[in-house]
């Protein structure tokens, strides 16, 4: 008789309907205003209902569609998704759909001599064009790398190298690089191991295939190596997290920087000083920093600028801290205390959150402002070691990606998220592996946190694409466009 009943009941659960109120945000895929609630089987789920909006839109060829109700990825059953929330279904529900998404394919890799640590991409939709007096042209995007040999590199997007920065003899960073970016299409900031900021000067030769980096300006004041670099054209402005616990703030031009400070300048006996007995033509102007901010009790993993206000920055730190600094004043405004060290940073404006990626292998996003009740509004799940880049999705609000030293790259979608006793916690939508894997005929195997093909950078550009730097000597460059619902 149980079983009869269960069997009863587990059938009227599948005969339950429920009103549906289907929008969508995209005109062109967007029913007609006039188009009122349907009754549908709560059993429905997302194959269904994409088959449901398409026959409504008469589609000559279906379009995957995702849904989602209350700003959350439908990823259940509607009637899984009634219980899970306390919902009756005698609601009519509210659910938007979207256009499903596109795999992040490969596109082509680049291989370098040494890991690469850092990328950074300049395009006709990059920030670094934005405050440029020309556009850069289709066609002539452009790809900045760091690497651990010590040299930047320029590639076109035929993976030629147009440029290649100057040995530590003639003005180049004596150490490993660790962070590189375009401040505009004819200046490049570096920064590395050897505790230096460097200012690099970028010209192209007419032929379009070749250049030259030249260095501008070094800039002193770090006691240890820098991790990070977040710059800022309109303002001139370079922001630096270093492992002597304090973040740098620097001045792009060299008529606004300080003095560099004698401490930090190098020794009469150190390479800097015998490149220009080797070489006296080279003579790079030494500048120091307008502010090195302490506050910090241990390494500083990365600083940024908030993305809406250039007078305020944000830095994490492996004293498990988000620290929030007035740039104007250099004071401290505010310090977030999380369980874990905090490895990188980024800055999700329109939904008022900080992305931290952690050395115990989540991200955890936090609310900066003083309103916010807990410290971690939400944390994200699926890497396998420590997330130590974060890049932003430039054609949606909620999207994200990480990478990792479990060897791959996660793009998240914030709205796609459950509760449970950790609270708000979120999915990857897609995983990206390192392509030398595959080549090398070891796509299957289980490397101990991803040894050999650790991800160090990622960059997203709405031109370009998603770019990755790795341990395994590589650029790695995927499709970007489309791969989450565009901003709304």
């Amino acid at each position: 008789m149980d079983s009869l009943s269960s069997a009863a009941a587990s059938s009227q659960a599948v005969q339950r309907q429920v009103r549906v109120q289907l929008t969508s945000k995209q005109e062109d895929i967007a029913l007609p205003e006039n188009t009122g609630p349907i009754l549908v089987p709560t059993g429905l789920r997302r194959y269904a209902l994409s088959t449901l909006v398409n026959n409504l839109l008469g589609s000559d060829k279906p379009i995957p569609f995702e849904f989602l109700i209350n700003g959350t990825f439908l990823r259940t059953s509607i009637d899984e998704y009634l219980t899970a929330n306390g919902i009756s279904a005698e609601t009519t529900l509210e659910v938007e759909y979207v256009r499903a998404l596109i795999p992040p394919l490969h596109i082509a890799s680049f291989e370098h001599d040494d890991w690469v640590s850092s990328t950074d991409i300049l395009s006709a939709t990059s920030p670094a064009a934005s405050w440029a007096s020309s556009a850069v042209s289709q066609g002539q995007e452009r790809i900045l790398s760091g690497s651990y040999d010590g040299l930047l590199r320029v590639w076109d997007m035929s993976s030629q190298i147009l440029a290649v920065s100057p040995a530590p003899a003639e003005g180049g960073h004596s150490a490993s690089i660790k962070a590189a970016k375009f401040v505009t299409p004819n200046q490049i900031a570096s920064a590395g191991l050897d505790r230096t900021v460097r200012l690099w000067k970028y010209v192209e030769n007419d032929d379009g295939f070749s250049g030259k980096i030249s260095p501008q300006l070094e800039l002193f004041g770090h006691k240890s190596g820098i991790n990070s670099l977040a710059v800022h054209a309109p303002l001139n402005r370079v922001l630096s997290a270093s492992n002597d616990h304090t973040v740098g703030f620097w001045s792009t031009k060299k008529s606004d920087a300080p003095a560099a400070p004698e401490e930090a300048l190098p020794s009469k006996a150190s390479k800097s000083s015998k490149r220009r007995k080797l070489n006296p033509s080279v003579s790079t102007p030494q500048r120091g920093p307008l502010a090195l901010f302490s506050g910090h009790t241990a390494p500083v993993s990365a600083a940024i600028f908030d993305a809406k206000d250039s007078t305020v920055g944000y830095s994490t730190s492996w004293d498990h801290t988000l620290r929030t600094w007035d740039l104007v004043t250099s004071a401290l405004v505010d310090t977030r205390t999380t369980s874990h060290s905090l490895l990188s940073l980024e800055h999700l404006p329109e939904v008022h959150l900080l992305a931290t990626g952690t050395s115990a292998r989540h991200i955890t996003l936090i609310d900066p402002r003083v309103s916010a009740a807990t410290v971690a509004a939400m944390t994200l799940r699926g890497h396998t070691n420590a997330v130590v880049t974060l890049s932003r999705d430039p054609h949606s609000t909620y999207g994200l990606i990480s990478g990792s030293h479990d060897g791959t790259c996660r793009i998240w979608d914030i709205r796609s998220t459950k509760t449970d006793k950790d609270g708000v916690v979120g999915e990857s939508v897609y995983t990206i592996s390192r392509k030398s894997l595959e080549e090398e005929g070891k796509a299957d195997s289980k490397r101990v946190g991803g040894e050999g093909v650790k991800v160090f950078g990622v960059s997203w550009d709405k031109t370009v694409g998603i770019v990755s730097a790795g341990e395994d000597k590589r650029l790695q460059i995927n499709r970007g466009e489309g791969v989450l619902p565009s901003k709304i």
